[in-house]
C-alpha cells in the first residue's frame, strides 16, 4: 500500500536542440524534486547549469536501469520525488524508463508526465505527410537484412512511418527502403531539428535519397526518418513492380544486366530506367 506520504516520479521532456525550447514547468520541477535521474549525468549537467538548477543526479541508463527499479521505489515510498530525464527529448520514445515507470505503476505511486519536445513528433509536424495515424517504430535494425524485412513487415501499414536512424546508416536505410517501397512512396529526411542546422529533404523516395547522396552533411547530426502509409495508389504500384520483378529476377540470373533489363522491358512494357533502378536494387540486396 502506498503511503500518503509517498513521492512522485516526474517524467520530465528535455530540448531536442533548441534550449528556448525548455519549458518554465520543467524548470520548477527540476529545482524541486530530491533527485534528478538521467542518461548521461555528464550531459544533463550542463543543462541544469545554464537554468542555475542545482540538484543530485544518478545515472539511469539501459545498461544499469533494471538495478536502478529497487532504489527508486524504496525513495519514492520514503516520500522523495524524483525527476526521470533522457538526453534529449521525452523519456521512454527510443530511451530507458520504461522499467522505472512500470514499476512505479504497479506499486501505485503517482506518475506525473511534464511534456516538451519530442524528435517524432516535431518532424511529424513539419513532414507534409498524413497525421492523423501514425506508427513512430523507433530505430531500423543496423543489420540490412534484419532491416529489410522490419520495413517489409510494415509495407502495407496505412499509418504515416516514423523512424530514428543512425546518420551513419542513413543511405543504406533509404536504399533498404526503395527496394521495399519502390521509387514513388513519399518520404521526408529531418536532420538536426531545432538546431542551428536544421533541414528537411521532402519528396519521392527515389528523389530523397539522391539528395542525401550528393551532400555528405546529411550523414551528420541527428535523424529522423518518414514514409507515406501505403495506400490504393502506393499497392497498385507496388503490384505492378512485383510483376516486373517476377520477370526481371530469372532474367537476371542468367544474363548481364543491361541485357536482362532490355529484355524485361521488352516483356513487361515497363520503362527502361524504371526497370533499371529495379535491377539496381536487386544485384545490391
Amino acid at each position: 500500500m502506498v503511503s500518503n506520504q509517498a513521492g512522485i516520479l516526474y517524467i520530465v521532456a528535455t530540448p531536442i536542440g533548441n534550449l528556448g525550447d525548455f519549458t518554465q514547468r520543467a524548470i520548477e520541477v527540476l529545482r524541486e524534486v530530491n533527485l534528478v535521474a538521467v542518461e548521461d549525468t555528464r550531459h544533463s549537467q550542463k543543462l541544469l547549469n545554464h537554468f542555475g538548477i542545482n540538484q543530485r543526479l544518478v545515472s539511469c541508463h539501459e545498461h544499469n536501469e533494471e538495478k536502478q527499479v529497487t532504489r527508486f521505489l524504496e525513495l519514492l515510498e520514503k516520500g522523495q520525488s524524483i525527476a526521470l530525464l533522457s538526453d534529449a527529448g521525452t523519456p521512454l520514445v527510443s530511451d530507458p524508463g520504461y522499467r522505472i515507470v512500470s514499476a512505479a505503476a504497479e506499486q501505485g505511486y503517482r506518475i506525473v508526465p511534464v511534456p516538451g519536445a519530442c524528435a517524432a513528433i516535431v518532424a511529424l509536424s513539419v513532414s507534409a505527410l498524413a497525421t492523423d495515424r501514425f506508427l513512430f517504430a523507433g530505430f531500423p535494425s543496423a543489420k540490412q537484412a534484419a532491416c529489410k524485412k522490419q520495413l517489409e513487415a510494415l509495407a502495407r501499414e496505412p499509418a504515416t512511418l516514423i523512424f530514428y536512424e543512425s546518420p551513419r546508416r542513413l543511405v543504406t536505410t533509404l536504399e533498404t527502403a526503395l527496394e521495399v517501397f519502390g521509387p514513388d512512396r513519399q518520404a521526408v529526411v529531418a536532420r538536426e531539428l531545432t538546431k542551428l542546422h536544421e533541414s528537411f529533404a521532402r519528396g519521392r523516395l527515389q528523389d530523397v535519397l539522391a539528395t542525401v547522396q550528393q551532400d555528405a552533411n546529411w550523414e551528420r547530426g541527428e535523424i529522423v526518418l518518414l514514409f507515406a502509409g501505403h495506400t490504393e495508389a502506393t499497392r497498385a504500384d507496388s503490384d505492378y513492380r512485383e510483376q516486373i520483378q517476377k520477370v526481371l529476377k530469372p532474367l537476371m540470373q542468367e544474363l548481364p544486366l543491361k541485357q536482362a533489363v532490355s529484355l524485361t522491358v521488352k516483356i513487361t512494357g515497363a520503362r527502361k530506367n524504371e526497370v533499371y533502378d529495379l535491377a539496381i536494387a536487386e544485384s545490391q540486396g
